[in-house]
């Protein structure tokens, strides 16, 4: 285990220069820079801009000072924010965007997996039906849609909850389930049908010859094995969550980190973009490597490393 996690640390590194390295050089080729925008603009004081951030030098000097600035964790000052540094800014809007995560996958899983598991024990039945559709309006509806017309009915026509903002618990509700529906659509369908394989086996037969119920059935049984397609979607399911909230984000005015790296791309604000794209991305790296970690976990039989001959 301990071999793998050292062999997998060294792919994400690997990972995360090649990540660097293309955002860096898409950031040079795209048009303008960070201070376009801005009207009136004197050019002396556009070049000493330049020159404190280092955009006057060459490609190659600007490529190895985000490299040592990639390394050390260090993005330095926002561009477009005033004595605001990009480290501050990732560290006072990721436990927001970190919550809102949190809550739509735990919302997601929860209710793909029972839809999932509901539909293959009723298989064929109204039930099955009643939860696969769930299932299916969840995936085709695009997240920012559902978004829209949870804050048109449910906080502006009815009043239950509140129409933006982030001042306690009931304004994440929304939100997190504008980002969970979809994905917990997409868990459904994959519970669904791993369940009703694993109904076939022989296990399943003897267990249900002995005498045990249905759902004794699956909680004991059936379910640990079935959740391994689902344990497979964790990585995209963060990913999802991930970029799924920058949207969300914006919708319902939540000031995580998603809103900045949003905002950081339409006003070319090259530290912010390049501090919040490395940072996600080591998130989503390390994701997929917990995710092949909980496949040995949940079935023994995995073996990491890999058999020998």
């Amino acid at each position: 285990m301990l071999k793998y996690i050292l062999k997998r640390l060294v792919y994400i590194l690997i990972a995360l220069y090649i990540i660097v390295t293309a955002t860096f050089f898409l950031m040079q080729l795209a048009p303008g820079s960070p201070f376009a925008s801005e009207r009136d603009f004197p050019p002396e004081i556009e070049e000493q801009l330049n020159a404190k951030y280092g955009l006057d030098n060459p490609w190659y000097i600007q490529y190895k000072d985000y490299l040592i600035d990639t390394v050390t964790f260090d993005f330095g000052e926002s561009m477009k924010y005033k004595g605001r540094s990009t480290n501050d800014m990732i560290s006072e809007s990721f436990p927001i965007s970190l919550t809102l995560g949190i809550e739509a996958m735990i919302l997601s899983i929860g209710m793909g997996v029972l839809l999932g598991v509901i539909a293959a024990l009723y298989h064929n039945r109204w039930p099955d039906y009643l939860a696969t559709t769930i299932a299916v309006l969840g995936i085709s509806v695009p997240s920012f849609i559902l978004a829209g017309l949870m804050q048109y009915f449910l906080a502006y026509k009815l009043g239950m909850f509140p129409v933006s903002g982030w001042k306690g618990f009931i304004y994440s509700i929304l939100p997190a389930f504008a980002i969970a529906i979809t994905h917990a659509g997409f868990i459904a369908k994959l519970t669904r049908s791993s369940m009703l394989e694993q109904n076939s086996s022989d296990y399943v037969k003897m267990a249900r010859a002995k005498g045990l119920g249905k759902w004794t059935t699956v909680f004991k049984h059936t379910l640990r094995n079935a959740l391994l397609p689902v344990v497979t979607y964790l990585g995209p399911l963060t990913a999802g969550v991930v970029t799924g909230s920058f949207i969300i984000e914006q919708i319902f005015a939540i000031p995580g980190l998603g809103k900045h790296f949003v905002t950081s791309i339409t006003n070319r604000d090259y530290t912010v973009i390049m501090g919040t794209t490395v940072f996600y991305s080591i998130i989503l790296l390390f994701a997929v490597l917990i995710v092949d970690i909980l496949y040995s976990v949940i079935d023994p039989r995995i073996k990491l490393k890999g058999a020998k001959k």
